[in-house]
Formats: structure tokens, sequence, C-alpha cells
């Protein structure tokens, strides 16, 4: 049985010693998106280091549909936040592509997420920060994840956390249960995770855990995601010269 509680500590804890360590003082910053993800690190954040030392980081690209939910979370938690919108910033790149590119519609998904990401640091650099990722455990394992845009930061307190273990922790932090049980969405394209991986992320958590899977198509398509996307779990390869 996971231990929510437990474990919250333990990464409260773990949160602390990583800021005495490689930045004493500084700042925990993040992008906000009004999912569980988000709202569980800035919730662990606040309770390791104080809400004076978190700082929410909320990024629409032009409208977006759900910014209330970010702006629900910035506000339960009593966090400083910034509003930076990175449309014009996305249709200057897309607009100055060369027009014998390709501007497939992977290609301008992934954007917005690096955008953001640029942005998070920006805002961290001016605020003696260190950037909070919040990917978990499930999204990186089939790499649902934009590399070197929400895949980045300098800590990471989801990482070896499934989506359910990651619920569990955002209940015991008493978020509100619309931020923790809100389907997951990139907020891109238009459809929810599940929809996009083609399984459900129960599914997954409990192959993960457990090794158990029914649907042997989805344990096919599981097996093939996380084969394609280690190399978004590694070390960028290095050529070291014999001397």
């Amino acid at each position: 049985m996971f231990d929510a509680v437990k474990v919250k500590d333990e990464c409260v804890a773990w949160i602390r010693q990583f800021f005495e360590e490689n930045g004493p003082g500084c700042n925990a910053v993040l992008g906000i998106s009004g999912g569980k993800d988000s709202s569980v690190v800035a919730a662990l954040c606040v309770e390791a280091l104080g809400k004076d030392r978190v700082v929410g980081v909320l990024m629409p690209n032009g409208e977006q549909a759900d910014i209330d939910m970010s702006k629900l979370l910035v506000s339960h938690l009593g966090i400083k936040h910034y509003i930076i919108n990175i449309h014009d910033a996305y249709e200057g790149i897309k607009n100055a592509i060369p027009a014998d590119l390709e501007l497939t519609n992977q290609t301008l998904i992934n954007l917005a997420p690096r955008l953001r990401m640029s942005t998070v640091y920006a805002v961290s650099q001016s605020c003696n920060g260190r950037v909070a990722n919040t990917c978990n455990l499930s999204e990186d394992w089939v790499g649902y994840s934009t590399r070197y845009g929400d895949a980045a930061g300098d800590f990471s307190p989801l990482a070896h956390l499934t989506v359910q273990e990651v619920k569990a922790i955002g209940r015991v932090l008493n978020l509100p249960d619309v931020l923790v049980d809100k389907a997951p969405s990139d907020g891109l394209c238009g459809k929810t995770d599940e929809d996009n991986l083609g399984f459900t992320y129960a599914e997954l958590d409990r192959y993960i855990r457990e090794g158990v899977i029914e649907d042997q198509d989805h344990k096919e398509l599981i097996d093939r995601k996380h084969k394609a996307n280690l190399f978004k779990l590694q070390l960028m390869p290095s050529f070291e010269p014999t001397l």
C-alpha cells in the first residue's frame, strides 16, 4: 500500500536538503498549469520552504480556457506569481521559420512548452531561483513530455511517483479536489493525455508498479513508447577523445 503521508514528508525533507546544498535562501520557481502535477509540486515546495520562497509562473498562449485553475492554485497556496503570455513569442518564431521547412503539428505542439520553460528560467534567474520540474514517473515512462520543455528543471520531486501516487499526495496536502482530479491535458492540442496516449494512467500505473496489464494491445503500445523514449531520461551523449 502506498503511504502518501510518509512519502510526502520524505519529499518535503528532500526538497529542503536540495536547497540547503544547491542554493540556501533561493526560491523555488515553477510553471503553473492548473493540473495536479504543478499543483502538488508547488504545495510541496511551500511546505518545504514557506510560501514566500515559492514563485509560480502562469503562461497562457493567447487565451487559456482553464487559466482559472492556475489562479485557484496560487490563491490557495498564497504564493507570488506572474502571468506572462507567450503568444507573441510563439507567433514570432512560428512566422520566422523559413518557408522551406515543414512546420508539423508536433513541431508546433512542442514549441509552446519549450518557450514556457525558457520563460520560467528567465523568471528564475531574475529572482534568485531554482526551477522545479513537474513531470511524474508515468509521463516519463512513456515519453509524454517535451525535451527541453516541461522535461527540464533543476530538481524533480515527482520523477519517481506515478499519477495515482501524485494524486494521493495532493489529497494529503489538502489541495482542492478540482485540481487533483482534473483530467490531465497538455492544454495545447485540445485532447486529454489519455486520449493522446491511447490508454489510461490507471492501466499504466498498475503496469509500472505491479507488471500487470490486461489489454495486450495497450501493453505493446506502452512497451513501444517506453523503449522509444528512454533517450529523454538519459544524459546527452558526449564524445570522449583519447588523449
